[in-house]
């Protein structure tokens, strides 16, 4: 593998580094998007049991709204319907709240998507670029020496050109399937935050949201 690297010339450097990049970055986002980290066990039904206990009590704890709170990456949009309805905010007033908790929120499913798409877009460009080195070393190659073209040079051209065409396809492709896989994860976890969102709303406000 050193060899190759070391036969692809220096133009392979960036595309070693943003694939590295790429595959923490899909690493990271697969861990996070999980469904079991979004919603994590039990933590709906502590939502419906606080909506329940707040629908028959009137009153519910402010430790029991943070623990919900912290459970998952959702579970804020959770504690905020909660919350609005224990402060007797009215259902304009919760829906114009949630909707700011839910940016932020989609914000989170969405980090560092956009840096995967412009891996996987610039990891070609970067392969065309080391195949223009690679061209020029060709060139450089004949006549250089006494008007005689040097091997050695034309081979290490030829190699530069080839590895790094390949090497940029080789981390584009993967890079491509796994930002369209993330990005389909992610609005999915979206729509099950929203409906799950929607029917605890639906429970807190029933007049409001017929």
């Amino acid at each position: 593998m050193y060899s190759i690297l070391l036969s692809a010339g220096w133009p392979i450097w960036p595309l070693l580094i943003i694939s590295i990049i790429g595959l923490a970055i899909v690493i990271e986002r697969s861990w996070y998007l999980r469904r079991d980290h979004i919603f994590p066990k039990g933590s709906l039904e502590a939502a419906f049991t606080l909506t329940n206990q707040l629908l028959g009590q009137k009153t519910l704890a402010n430790e029991q709204l943070s623990e919900l709170a912290q459970l998952s990456p959702a579970s804020p949009l959770l504690a905020c319907t909660l919350t609005e309805k224990l402060a007797g905010a009215s259902a304009a007033s919760a829906l114009e709240e949630l909707q700011a908790l839910a940016q932020a929120t989609w914000h989170k499913f969405d980090r560092y998507l956009g840096a995967l798409a412009t891996i996987a877009t610039i990891a070609p460009l970067l392969g065309l670029f080391g195949t223009v080195v690679g061209m020029i070393e060709i060139f450089g190659s004949q006549g250089a020496i006494n008007g005689a073209g040097s091997p050695q040079q034309l081979a290490h051209g030829i190699s530069v050109a080839l590895y790094n065409t390949a090497f940029g396809l080789l981390i584009a492709i993967p890079a491509l399937a796994a930002w369209r896989a993330l990005r389909a994860i992610a609005n999915q976890r979206q729509r099950e935050c929203e409906e799950f969102t929607r029917q605890l709303f639906k429970k807190l406000y029933p007049t409001e949201s017929a």
